[in-house]
């Protein structure tokens, strides 16, 4: 499986007076199993650029395909499933639900493949341990630290075993031996 983009750009409003073009034809390939950082100052485009891999939307032109499937002009019902099989997502807003627990926040893309709950448990708990959130598995998100929401982005994207793991600022409110844990699990 590969993730393979050609010429990709992506325009924000496009002809309005406050158009921003955050890529502009940008080509690459990442085979499977490579582990690539992208680097450059804020407002450069990485975001974006992960975005648009990770099916949350399609380029303004150009081609993407990731994993075989031409991503580049799916409807988003399409883009969803995909995202859902083969994109694990770790936003650098964390991009988690307040009200959930930390659990239903980790489980929350095994709801539309309709995963019974117990199998969902199973699937978490050892993410939770790895990540070192079980004792605050019942809490709801919104009431622990930048560190744990972080690691609840991170079991999240990881619950469905995707061949893609993206990650955009995956580190940014880890301490350093989480930084170094979180690298031997993604890599």
């Amino acid at each position: 499986m590969t993730i393979e983009l050609q010429e990709v750009c992506k325009v924000y409003n496009h002809g309005l007076a406050n158009e921003v073009t955050a890529l502009r034809a940008v080509s690459l390939t990442i085979a499977a199993g490579s582990m690539v950082c992208l680097r450059g100052p804020s407002g450069s485009g990485k975001s974006t650029l992960l975005a648009i891999i990770g099916c949350v939307f399609p380029p303004t032109s150009g081609r993407a395909v990731i994993g075989g499937q031409q991503i580049s002009r799916l409807p988003d019902h399409f883009l969803g499933r995909c995202r859902r099989e083969m994109i694990g997502f770790i936003f650098q807003r964390f991009n988690v639900l307040p009200q959930l627990t930390v659990l239903e926040n980790i489980t929350l893309p095994l709801l539309p493949l309709g995963i019974a709950p117990k199998h969902r448990l199973q699937r978490a708990m050892p993410l939770l341990a790895k990540l070192g959130l079980e004792h605050r598995r019942d809490f709801p998100a919104g009431q622990i630290s930048g560190g744990e929401l972080q690691r609840v982005a991170i079991a999240r994207a990881l619950i469905n075993d995707p061949p893609f793991l993206l990650a955009d600022e995956p580190t940014a409110h880890l301490d350093t031996q989480r930084s170094l844990e979180f690298m031997q699990i993604a890599g």
